[in-house]
């Protein structure tokens, strides 16, 4: 099964902490290319940008994104240096319990987001049009979508094996149950948006969208026993988000088709995706992938395996 794949004797915890530090290191290295943009390709005029929010200003967005997402290629290998040389295990057992990565998970995922998130655009636009400029450059989209379906599912992949991969199999060894590292992964992962420029406009209300949003996609993985599903949902979200609509208040700007000009606020629209679509997506996946035994799956106890050595 997925997480006894990681809960070895040998698996002590502080290989995770280890670990960890390495992958941030990695990551941290992977910027060193968008520091020197910065750098050199500051004009003289002004302040020079003290915050991350200024300094993603500073070049044309698809100069920025490719520089920005680097980092993630970077972050990604760490992970695959931790894995294969701390841990001795291969970068599947850390992505399925399956004897090969199902792509037609990934897929299905991928694609019944896709239509979500597009419904819920079309849905927002027509409610209300004036809130969107028509942002369409011919050679900018073109540009965005050859960097964007490169590098935007490597962003998401490398989130997705540093939390319900990596660190989901560490806080299982840590605990030896399921609760616990669904809790801790999804905390975790919606912390590590705290200082997006969402919250800032919309409020601490937004969080409970990048939490339960980790919660969502730990509990696909633990159902599924395997990451292909929230591989496929988190690139679909990214991608797709990043071609369709940008924004001034957004943490990237993009030469996305539309442009949202509306003064952001937090609602109920930001609660209705956990409490509403989510659940709709868990019970396709469960119809489709037959899943059981839910209270096992996802509050259950692990068996730690034997060392062969």
């Amino acid at each position: 099964m997925f997480l006894e794949q990681g809960i070895k004797p040998e698996n002590v915890f502080w290989k995770y902490l280890i670990g960890s530090v390495f992958i941030i290191t990695a990551s941290f290295i992977g910027q060193i290319p968008f520091s020197i943009a910065v750098y050199f390709g500051y004009n003289g005029k002004g302040a020079f940008p003290t915050n991350s929010d200024a300094a993603l200003k500073i070049f044309e967005p698809n100069l920025t994104l490719f520089l920005v997402m680097i980092s993630f290629a970077f972050a990604l290998a760490g992970v695959w240096f931790v894995v294969k040389y701390v841990h001795h295990q291969t970068l599947l057992s850390i992505t399925t319990s399956r004897k090969k990565i199902d792509w037609n998970r990934i897929l299905f995922s991928f694609l019944l987001w896709s239509f979500f998130s597009i419904l819920s655009f079309l849905f927002v636009y027509f409610k209300s049009p004036e809130n969107f400029v028509w942002n369409f450059k011919l050679v900018p989209f073109l540009i965005l979508v050859v960097i964007g379906s490169i590098l935007i599912p490597i962003q998401t992949s490398t989130e997705e094996y540093v939390f319900r991969g990596y660190l989901m199999q560490g806080f299982a060894n840590l605990a030896q149950n399921r609760w616990f590292p669904l809790m801790m992964t999804s905390l975790i992962f919606g912390s590590m948006h705290w200082f997006n420029p969402e919250v800032t406009k919309m409020g601490n209300i937004i969080m409970i969208y990048y939490i339960g949003t980790g919660l969502f996609l730990g509990i696909i993985t633990l159902m599924d026993e395997g990451m292909e599903l929230a591989l496929g949902f988190h690139a679909a979200n990214n991608l797709i988000g990043a071609l369709l609509v940008t924004s001034d208040w957004s943490v990237f700007q993009t030469n996305s088709i539309f442009k949202d000009m509306s003064e952001p606020s937090a609602g109920f629209d930001v609660i209705l995706p956990v409490v509403v679509v989510y659940p709709i997506l868990l019970f396709i996946f469960s119809k489709k992938y037959n899943w059981t035994n839910w209270k096992e799956r996802l509050t259950g106890k692990i068996n730690v395996l034997q060392s062969t050595n």
